[in-house]
C-alpha cells in the first residue's frame, strides 16, 4: 500500500491518508479483509505522529471503510456492493458538479454538455 503525503496539499495529513486508502479501497486495490499497516508503521514510513495516523484509522473506520480489531490490527471491512456503487456515484457526482461550473462559466449549454457526456459515456 502506497500512501503518499504533500505538503502542497491544502488539506490536513490525516485527510490525505484517509482520502488515498478510501481510493485503494473503492478502487479494489484494497480487497475485504486485506490487512492496512499498522498505525505506528505507516507513522514510521511516512515520518509523522502516531496520532495523525490513529486519527485517520479512526476517520476510515467511522465511514466503514475498515474495522479495528484489538491486538490484531485494522482490516478492510467487508462492505457490501451497494456502498462501494454509492461511493463511486459520489464520486462521479463530484466530477460532475465541476463540469457544470466549468460549462457554466464558458457559456456552455446544458444541451451541449448533455451531449458531450452521451458522446463520452457512449465512447464516440
Amino acid at each position: 500500500m502506497k500512501v503518499i503525503i504533500s505538503n502542497s496539499d491544502s488539506r490536513p495529513i490525516y485527510e490525505q491518508i484517509t482520502a488515498q486508502i478510501k481510493n485503494l479501497i473503492i478502487s479494489g486495490s484494497l480487497k475485504s479483509g486485506d490487512a492496512l499497516p499498522s498505525m505506528r508503521f505507516l507513522a514510521k514510513e511516512l515520518r509523522i505522529s502516531v496520532i495523525t495516523t490513529k486519527r485517520a484509522y479512526e476517520e476510515l473506520e467511522r465511514s466503514g471503510f475498515i474495522e479495528t480489531v484489538a491486538g490484531k490490527g485494522s482490516f478492510v471491512s467487508g462492505m457490501n456492493a451497494d456502498f462501494i456503487r454509492e461511493e463511486h456515484l459520489r464520486k462521479a457526482e463530484e466530477h460532475l458538479q465541476q463540469a457544470v461550473d466549468a460549462a457554466k462559466s464558458a457559456g456552455i449549454s446544458k444541451e451541449e454538455l448533455a451531449e458531450t457526456l452521451n458522446m463520452l459515456y457512449d465512447g464516440n
